[in-house]
């Protein structure tokens, strides 16, 4: 059974986060289709004309931050089904809260230990690459 390619959101403004994430996803690179903006109207931008399977959002970007970006999906019934998992380093309990009123399927702090972000991304991925939703 071929396995589908699962297409990836990366919305992040930090190059050196973005290095990290392709690092730590570097030995499943073939499983996934990786689109990266670095805000959210970038992100909204491309949503337009490609739908990712999940879109991994950080919080705090300049222009668009996380918070509007969600608002502005919840907006667009075409792209509320999107799985959102937030990936930032806020661990601020009203950003958490606001995030998961506003509908995102899961919410992780970036671990400053490289290790930790790598277990977290793979299980994030892991995840992801088993579930049902995304492979209908």
């Amino acid at each position: 059974m071929l396995q589908k390619k699962i297409k990836i959101l990366l919305i992040e403004d930090d190059r050196i986060e973005v290095i990290k994430f392709n690092r730590a996803i570097s030995s499943e690179f073939s499983s996934f289709i990786i689109s990266l903006a670095s805000n959210g109207k970038e992100a909204l931008s491309l949503l337009q004309t490609s739908i990712p399977d999940i879109i991994l959002l950080d919080l705090n970007m300049p222009d668009t931050n996380g918070i509007d970006f969600l608002k502005s999906v919840n907006n667009i019934p075409k792209l509320k089904h999107i799985p959102i998992i937030v990936l930032t380093t806020s661990n601020n309990s009203i950003d958490i809260k606001e995030c998961y009123r506003l509908g995102i399927s899961g919410y992780l702090v970036k671990s400053l230990k490289y290790e930790d972000y790598e277990i977290k991304i793979n299980a994030i991925l892991k995840y992801w690459s088993l579930n049902e939703f995304i492979h209908k």
